[in-house]
């Protein structure tokens, strides 16, 4: 009788210690997991993209539906990408009718209770360039002024900072991170620009995406098509662009990553000015796609390489 109540006790006690071990150890697991756990994101444009993994770090997953020369004018989301916006935590976008085909899906999203940004939210109204005829809409490609790019960090932020109390420090050093480069890239860009006499700092691209970009660093900007390529340019477009580079000897117009080549090819050949270079506009080159202009290299697969590439590309072409 005595060993059987010693072995009763001796299996009471092995089972008490197994269930502490057993706590314990899901108790570690479940730190492992909520600390090492990422904020799932799902952004539109390769430049939104970059901007919310340089702010969020490794502390977030992100997803870009759109890579590399996706035009998000005429971009329509596909059922696997409306699957993963779902999934998402967090979506971030760039607003301003940019991604003009997806708006509806935002809005019921939205209404659904999923978090839905606009990274344009965070630039004050006065600060943008309104289009000509069109009723309380503005230009979308904001991110052609750094400074305005600058800010929109500010809502990515506190956006992870809300979703992600644990890590507020680390989005906040980020962001402060990601604008002091940006406002080192607009003195650098600023610098470049004033090396090329104002007569000579006329831009002509494919579409008008480059509004913010002319009004930051003093250049007139003509783009064949509108704000949008959702519109065609019309032969007395053509026509009027054709007599102007003429008439301001002007030496080289751009073509777009993201937009057909056909229109300036033509504009180039009736007008004589030569094709400067395929500038980046709505979206950014593959990721690690190293780009040369003259000595320097840059990697068209961040914002800052992209602007930089751009910069440079403009003015060595121009001058």
């Amino acid at each position: 009788m005595i060993l059987i109540n010693q072995k009763m006790i001796l299996h009471t006690q092995l089972r008490r210690v197994l269930y502490t071990l057993t706590a314990s150890f899901a108790f570690f697991l479940f730190t492992i997991i909520t600390t090492h756990a990422q904020v799932n994101v799902c952004a539109t444009t390769s430049l939104v993209a970059d901007l919310v993994n340089r702010i969020g770090g490794k502390h977030v997953h992100v997803h870009s539906l759109m890579g590399p020369g996706v035009d998000p004018h005429l971009y329509k989301a596909t059922a696997s990408d409306v699957t993963e916006l779902n999934r998402c935590q967090i979506i971030f976008y760039n607003g301003l009718h940019l991604e003009g085909r997806m708006t509806d899906i935002f809005e019921n999203l939205a209404k659904k209770g999923k978090t839905v940004i606009a990274v344009s939210d965070s630039i004050p109204k006065e600060n943008l360039i309104k289009i000509p005829g069109a009723q309380d809409q503005f230009d979308p490609h904001i991110w052609f002024d750094p400074l305005l790019w600058q800010k929109c960090a500010d809502v990515v932020r506190d956006s992870f900072s809300k979703a992600d109390p644990s890590h507020e420090a680390a989005y906040t050093l980020n962001a402060h991170q990601v604008q002091t480069e940006i406002q080192d890239l607009f003195k650098w860009g600023k610098s470049l620009a004033q090396s090329l006499s104002p007569s000579k700092r006329i831009l002509v691209t494919s579409h008008d995406a480059y509004n913010y970009f002319g009004k930051a660093f003093d250049f007139t900007v003509i783009g064949v098509q509108g704000v949008s390529t959702t519109s065609e340019a019309g032969l007395a477009d053509i026509v009027s662009i054709i007599d102007f580079i003429k008439k301001n000897d002007i030496h080289a117009i751009f073509v777009e990553s993201s937009v057909p080549h056909a229109t300036i090819e033509r504009i180039s050949h009736d007008s004589g000015s030569k094709i400067g270079g395929e500038l980046f506009s709505d979206a950014l080159g593959a990721q690690n796609d190293i780009r040369q202009v003259g000595n320097q290299k840059f990697n068209v697969g961040t914002y800052s390489g992209m602007f930089k590439y751009n910069m440079a590309t403009i003015i060595e072409s121009l001058k």
